[in-house]
């Protein structure tokens, strides 16, 4: 068993690393889309912004959390008792909500009727950074 928890947690950060590569970058297509002039440019980032989301952020996050669920079952009594695991779940369900805004703003980008000035894309674009930091530091140093 102890096996078998080792190999889902290495997965488990492989699929979190990928989904946080594209939580990283997407947000950052969006201010180069929210500022481009050019209707070619922006059919260009519509399509990076749309591969990023299907074939890269999606795959990766279900796989992230269905590898988590695996954790959580390997370790169920021990995990539950846990106080940083119940923060971390709360972080990671926000990432989600994050995650799925993401996707909301893109469709917005390519039907035109995006609000969200480049500014705000960019401050948006910095919360995974933090997230990043407190999931982390949760799951590493279990504070609590």
């Amino acid at each position: 068993m102890a096996q078998l928890y080792l190999w889902l947690k290495a997965f488990h950060i492989i699929a979190v690393v990928a989904w946080f590569a594209g939580l990283f970058y997407i947000f950052r297509l969006y201010v180069y889309h929210i500022e481009a002039t050019s209707d070619e440019v922006k059919q260009t980032l519509a399509v990076m912004e749309r591969k990023l989301l299907r074939i890269i952020m999606n795959p990766a996050m279900m796989v992230a959390l269905l590898l988590g669920c695996g954790l959580i079952a390997t370790r169920w009594p021990v995990i539950m008792k846990s106080g940083w695991f119940h923060v971390k779940l709360l972080f990671v369900i926000g990432l989600m909500g994050y995650h799925h805004y993401a996707a909301k703003v893109r469709k917005q980008l390519e039907a035109g009727s995006c609000k969200l000035t480049s500014k705000q894309a960019r401050l948006i674009n910095e919360l995974p950074t933090l997230v990043l930091f407190v999931v982390v530091i949760l799951a590493v140093v279990k504070p609590f």
